[in-house]
This record gives C-alpha cells, sequence and structure tokens, in this order.
C-alpha cells in the first residue's frame, strides 16, 4: 500500500513539475526552440510563434533552417557538427547576436543564447531567442541624437564666430566701396574717362553696396539680442529673403520667384526672426528641386482677412507621408544636412507671434507648400518672451 502511495505521489511530482513547465514554456516572452542533433524542432514555443510567423505545427519535426536565413542556414549543421567532434563553442553558453528570417522573408537581428542537455534519446540544444528590432530603432535614435548634439556644439561656435565674420569682412568692403566712390566721383568730375569705363565701375559700386546690405543681414541672423517687433514693409522682407535665399545657389540663373499682393498693409514683428522662417523654408525648398529638371521655388504673399500669408511652393518630390505628422517636431527631419530644428523654431517662432506654420495638402501630389501665417495687428499676449 505504501509503495502504491510512492509512486503516485512520483506520478503527480512528476505531472505538476511538467505543467509548470510547459506553463513558463509558453508564457515565456522570449521566444524558445529546442533541436536534436540532427537540427530538427523538437519544441518551439508561443513568443517564437510571434516571433516568426510560423505557428509550431509548421516547424515541429522540420528543420532549424527555415527561420535562418540562407548564410547562416548553410553554415549551421557544419556548426553543430563541428561542436559534437571537437567540443569548441561559438554560441552555446556565450550569447550572441545573430540574424533571423520570418516566414514573411524579413531578415532581422536577435539575440541568441544557446544551451544544451544530454537525454536518453542524444544531445538537444535550447535556444532563447530576443527580438533586438526595437533595441536596434533606439540606437539608431540615439546614434542621431548624438550626431545631431555634436553638430549644434560646431553650430554653437559658428555662432559666436558669426558675428565677428561678418565686423570683419564689412571693413574691407566699405573700404572697396570708398575707394570705388571716390573713383567714380573723381571720373564723373573730370569727364575725362570712357563711360563704358565709368558704367563699370558704377555697376562695381551697386555690387559693393549690395554685398554690405547682405553682410549686415547676415550680422542681424547671428547676433543674439531680444526679439524687437518693428513696422516692415512686407516687399522690403520679401526681396532681402530672396537674396538670402541665394546664396551659394550655384545656378547660371535663378529659379527663385516671388510675388506680392500689391497694397498690402505693413507687418508688425520681429524682421529677424521673420527673415529666419523665410529663409529657412526657402533654402528647403531650394535643396528639395536640387534634382528637378525643371526647378521652381516661388514665395507668394497675400491678404486673408486680418492676417497675411507667405507661401512657399516648390515641385520637388513633396514630403514623404510618414514624416508629415513629426515634421514640426525638434529632431526629426529627413535631411542628411543640419539638425532638424528649422521648422521646429519657425513654427515657434510664428505661434509666438500670433500666427502659425503648417504644409498645405497640395492637389496634384507634387511637390511641397508651406504656408507662414502672421497677424496684420498682433495682440499684445502674443509677445516673443519664451524664444
Amino acid at each position: 500500500m505504501a509503495d502504491e502511495f510512492l509512486i503516485d505521489r512520483d506520478a503527480e511530482t512528476a505531472a505538476v513539475s511538467d505543467a509548470r513547465l510547459s506553463s513558463v514554456f509558453d508564457t515565456a516572452v522570449d521566444g524558445i526552440i529546442v533541436i536534436n542533433e540532427r537540427g530538427l524542432v523538437l519544441a518551439y514555443n508561443k513568443a517564437c510563434e510571434r516571433l516568426f510567423g510560423y505557428e509550431a505545427a509548421d516547424l515541429l519535426g522540420r528543420n532549424v533552417h527555415k527561420i535562418m536565413p540562407q548564410d547562416y542556414a548553410r553554415a549551421h549543421d557544419q556548426y553543430v557538427r563541428n561542436y559534437i567532434e571537437t567540443g569548441d563553442k561559438k554560441i552555446i553558453g556565450i550569447g550572441r547576436e545573430v540574424k533571423a528570417q520570418h516566414k514573411d522573408g524579413t531578415i532581422f537581428p536577435i539575440e541568441l543564447s544557446v544551451g544544451e542537455a544530454d537525454t536518453p534519446y542524444g544531445r538537444q540544444f535550447i535556444g532563447i531567442l530576443r527580438d533586438l528590432r526595437s533595441r536596434k530603432i533606439i540606437e539608431e535614435h540615439l546614434a542621431k541624437a548624438q550626431a545631431q548634439l555634436l553638430h549644434m556644439t560646431r553650430l554653437s561656435a559658428l555662432d559666436e564666430m558669426g558675428a565677428a565674420i561678418a565686423h570683419e569682412l564689412n571693413q574691407p568692403l566699405t573700404a572697396v566701396l570708398l575707394y570705388l566712390q571716390s573713383v567714380s566721383r573723381k571720373a564723373r568730375n573730370d569727364g575725362t574717362m570712357d563711360p563704358q569705363l565709368l558704367s563699370v565701375i558704377e555697376k562695381a559700386e551697386r555690387e559693393a553696396e549690395r554685398a554690405g546690405e547682405i553682410i549686415q543681414r547676415m550680422r542681424q541672423l547671428v547676433e543674439k539680442k531680444a526679439p524687437e517687433r518693428q513696422t516692415l514693409d512686407v516687399e522690403d522682407v520679401v526681396q532681402s529673403c530672396m537674396e538670402m535665399a541665394e546664396l551659394g545657389n550655384g545656378e547660371t540663373r535663378t529659379f527663385l520667384s516671388s510675388s506680392v499682393e500689391p497694397g498690402l498693409p505693413p507687418l508688425q514683428a520681429d524682421p529677424v526672426q521673420i527673415r529666419q522662417i523665410l529663409i529657412n523654408l526657402l533654402r528647403n525648398a531650394r535643396e528639395a528641386v536640387a534634382d528637378q529638371d525643371e526647378k521652381r521655388v516661388h514665395l507668394s504673399v497675400s491678404l486673408n482677412g486680418d492676417l497675411l500669408e507667405f507661401r512657399v511652393s516648390d515641385n520637388g518630390p513633396g514630403v514623404p507621408a510618414e514624416l508629415v505628422e513629426g515634421l514640426f517636431r525638434a529632431f526629426t527631419g529627413a535631411k542628411h544636412k543640419g539638425v532638424g530644428l528649422g521648422l521646429a523654431i519657425s513654427r515657434s517662432i510664428a505661434q509666438n507671434h500670433g500666427g502659425d506654420l503648417k504644409l498645405e495638402p497640395v492637389s496634384d501630389e507634387s511637390g511641397a507648400s508651406f504656408l507662414l501665417t502672421l497677424p496684420v495687428h498682433p495682440r499684445e499676449e502674443a509677445t516673443d518672451k519664451d524664444l
């Protein structure tokens, strides 16, 4: 009777142990797979089904090659044979990152740890698999953020140098302008210089004046000073922004154009910040059309009720649908150049002026159109104190 009781207890203990093992096996977050010496799958848990897209019935008794890319599959059997013959461990008891293959053919990274067990039926290998895709995405984002921070450090240094460089350039440029004005004045008074040569000198004088104005605007953009609202002529703002956006164009003829509705009221805004928005939009558009056979970038300004609408449109490839949602968030830009802050800062400036900046839908699915709206008569509470 006692022996029968002990047998019942042993059977009950074994059943409980099997139930516990089965529960752990099927509720584990990581994939667990068991194979024999020939690479045939003996066990395959629920996490593996989610990870690879195969159900257990699809793989049990089949070679584990089905969840491996071809190059891994070719080497796997040889590796197992080498280990059995030599005992040389590559993964067993160590673990490392490898590639796996989903049922749909997608190849993705996993972390694989392998243990082994001697059984009456021969050696068996237990693999624990962890999906590394989410970790890889985080690592990529962190690497990009680090690169952006390093770039911002360089920008900070350039910011300190920018005003000084513009100041240093302004001095010799002013001297050149004074010399040209002196020669032009003396030539006109004497009447001895060839008219064509005098015309060339006068053109050089105008170009020097224009260069001086550009340098002055560059100084305004890089100088650190509190925002200051002024009464701005819209046409003057547009013209200065077009000139700044043309810098470094490298094209034989311009493809940037502008149109301003006649009779627009003056704008009450910080001139440096508004130019910063428009120049950023124009230069983004210029980059967007770089690969187009016929390039078009247009800045238009019109009045809509109490709002001035500045619209920058281009005929580039447009903004990919997957980027639209995060377009105005910092560090989410798709460009390889820059730090991904331009549009985020531009929208912040627009909103602090009582307006907004948004991407407009385009009917022909070609190109992009950004709309900057600014109130003609901004409310007092819409200040720039938070910038």
